[in-house]
């Protein structure tokens, strides 16, 4: 596994980008030329060691885990789960299942704190944010960063797989949902930046999970950006940085994550190193 600096951020200048460019599903258009200022923007998903570093600084109670001990017989956080073949997945909402327990009741992430946090809402992003000095990114500055950083500018698939056909980021590999052949080495997320960078030194903007940005939808929506190794091109060939899909705010699953940038480059107060 590649080596790993926890919290490390990289500046990025300001520019210009065609936001949407070579869209393939109708919400990815139209194509747009925008500018976007200089950030810094932490060069992999939010980790578990992380968050707990976080819950364990202030206390904080994710919406999942709030919602796993009320009394609804309805809450739960989103787990897409297989048979015990591994094979033919499918969505489930199970009560207990949070940042803790990404699987359930029962599991933990021991032996994964290098893995992205997951089963977190829109707000659990947000107050992690606040705590350690930066902020979600726009979707545009979001997008900006991923389209700089392809392996080649030319080809919108390449953040996810190379000129073989072999994968440059954690997605689903095989038809989706019946069987995840996992030629990628994994079949569920993976540890941060255990992919190689793309060429702004940043990783996994393109798969392993979908990441919260702060741009909305409308009242009760957001965009969330990257794709997940969940995204199969049978099925969701969202691992481009022009793909985009609303979603509640106040939802949680095991594919979806976030990241955090900074307007300045200077070190801030909370987990960054």
């Amino acid at each position: 596994m590649a080596p790993f600096t926890e919290g490390r951020f990289v500046s990025l200048p300001g520019g210009s980008f065609i936001k949407g460019a070579d869209p393939l599903y109708p919400e990815e258009a139209p194509s747009m030329r925008l500018s976007v200022s200089g950030f810094a923007i932490q060069s992999h998903e939010v980790t578990n060691d992380q968050f707990a570093a976080f819950v364990k600084a202030t206390g904080y109670v994710t919406e999942a885990e709030k919602a796993a001990a009320s009394d609804d017989p309805a809450a739960g956080s989103a787990l897409f789960v297989r048979d015990d073949q591994g094979r033919n997945g499918r969505w489930v909402l199970r009560k207990g299942a949070t940042w803790r327990a990404p699987e359930g009741p029962g599991s933990s992430i021991s032996g994964i704190g290098r893995h992205p946090v997951v089963h977190v809402t829109l707000a659990d992003a947000r107050a992690y944010a606040k705590w350690a000095g930066g902020r979600l990114p726009t979707e545009e500055e979001w997008e900006y960063a991923a389209s700089t950083g392809l392996p080649d500018s030319a080809n919108r698939f390449s953040g996810a797989i190379d000129d073989a056909g072999k994968p440059r980021a954690n997605h689903w590999q095989g038809v989706f949902p019946a069987v995840d052949e996992g030629t990628d080495g994994f079949s569920g997320t993976a540890p941060a930046a255990c992919f190689p960078a793309d060429r702004n030194r940043v990783h996994d903007l393109i798969g392993n999970v979908w990441e919260w940005t702060d741009s909305p939808v409308d009242d009760a929506r957001m965009i969330i950006k990257g794709g997940s190794w969940l995204c199969a091109a049978n099925f969701c060939a969202r691992y481009r940085p022009a793909a985009r899909q609303p979603q509640e705010a106040d939802f949680s699953s095991n594919h979806i994550g976030f990241r955090i940038i900074r307007d300045a480059a200077a070190p801030a107060p909370g987990t960054a190193r």
